[in-house]
């Protein structure tokens, strides 16, 4: 192995007497790597630390999490002369719950639809990607820079896609994309909110619970991932003493870790997994503000355990306090039951257009734009009616009792 300067090796690891195990992680080609050929981060880790291990085959590196900073990554220049930002929150959140609106494209009639009627909306990374020349392409003018937006990692169509078509070059081998490249795809459209890259367990992806375990800790090992890749551009930025810390904070974001699973007690290794690698980053990070939930879409609600109330009251206790969650995909008819909970911040679904598709080909019409766009209309002033308090509505009214 090259030797490793990198300010991130604890000075520990020149200790002769200890026994250290070095692990690596692909990042961007400017961060502070000093074997370029390779574009690793090497970092030093005593084999005696109490370590919580998450491997995964596809990802080719093994990540080693742990509940305290005592013995793992420095930190670096955190609150130094640099000005790194602290506490640095991943999303900024309204009181009330926030209906997304999925869209499917990189812009277009539905992205202006979305923007003339004030909805918040979630957009895939998918939609974006450009599979001939292995790029993310941005348009030049999208009114979805006008929306609320959050980015979805589009993590069940790369499941998808990998297995019809086999490995892939990106991350885990699963997504055709980098870290760098997915990181710089949210740093430049300037969403509200980003997830980081999750392994879906729906089960027509997930057929038993080996696989199921394999992309509970594949979700914690690619969040290991993109915080190491944040972190190096974070810092990268505030080497030279110009840029500032707010400047830092907007520019590029920490991402929204996303549980996964099938059952209650799935998703409550993975939160126990995801909050081993979230506190590894404290107090660079602030607890999250939101975590995503996955694996949702179209589930059943009372299912004794893999129903969304299962999952949720097994969810409940164990979220950082003043953590919110976020349901992807979660059904419509979810809605009047999550406006409940003051800790659920926000959904999202594309619902609307399924439908669309769905009246258009048992009537014999067009699917158009105009069609696509009334049935996103219905749907959202549905959900909206879900959503809005009602007399009588009081949090917590025995959901899960």
């Amino acid at each position: 192995m090259n030797s490793c300067s990198d300010r991130r090796v604890p000075r520990r690891a020149t200790n002769t007497q200890q026994q250290y195990v070095a692990i690596y992680l692909p990042v961007a080609p400017y961060a502070p790597v000093q074997d370029m050929s390779l574009r690793k981060v090497f970092v030093f880790i005593p084999k005696t630390a109490n370590w919580l291990a998450a491997s995964c085959v596809q990802l080719q590196l093994e990540i080693f999490m742990t509940t305290s900073n005592e013995e793992g990554v420095d930190l670096g220049n955190v609150g130094g002369r640099f000005s790194m930002p602290m506490d640095q929150r991943n999303a900024y959140l309204k009181d009330e719950l926030v209906m997304r609106v999925g869209i499917p494209h990189k812009g277009g009639h539905l992205a202006f639809h979305a923007f003339q009627e004030s909805y918040s909306a979630m957009v895939s990374a998918s939609a974006f990607w450009h599979q001939a020349s292995q790029t993310f392409k941005i348009p030049e003018a999208t009114n979805l820079s006008e929306l609320d937006l959050a980015l979805d990692s589009a993590g069940y169509t790369a499941m998808s896609m990998w297995k019809q078509k086999g490995t892939q070059k990106g991350m885990a081998g699963v997504f055709p994309w980098g870290y760098a490249q997915y990181t710089e795809l949210a740093a430049l459209l300037s969403v509200n909110w980003w997830a980081q890259p999750d392994m879906c367990c729906e089960p027509q992806l997930a057929s038993n619970q080996d696989e199921i375990d394999y992309r509970i800790d594949a979700t914690a090992t690619l969040l290991e991932g993109t915080l190491r890749v944040v972190y190096a551009w974070q810092n990268e930025l505030a080497k030279d003493g110009q840029v500032s810390e707010q400047t830092i904070k907007n520019m590029i974001k920490p991402p929204v870790p996303v549980v996964q699973g099938w059952s209650a007690s799935d998703y409550m290794r993975s939160i126990e997994l995801l909050m081993a690698v979230w506190e590894r980053w404290q107090p660079w990070l602030a607890a999250p503000t939101l975590i995503g939930v996955g694996s949702v879409c179209r589930r059943s609600l009372k299912h004794p355990t893999n129903g969304l109330h299962a999952i949720l009251a097994a969810l409940e206790g164990n979220i950082p306090s003043g953590s919110r969650l976020h349901m992807f995909g979660v059904k419509g008819a979810c809605l009047s039951d999550l406006k409940m909970l003051d800790w659920i911040a926000s959904a999202d679904s594309m619902a609307y257009d399924m439908g669309a598709r769905m009246k258009a080909l048992k009537s014999g019409h067009s699917n158009s734009m105009v069609h696509r766009s009334s049935e996103m209309t219905q749907w959202m002033k549905a959900a909206g009616d879900r959503i809005r308090p009602a007399a009588g509505d009081q949090f917590r009214l025995g959901l899960f009792a």
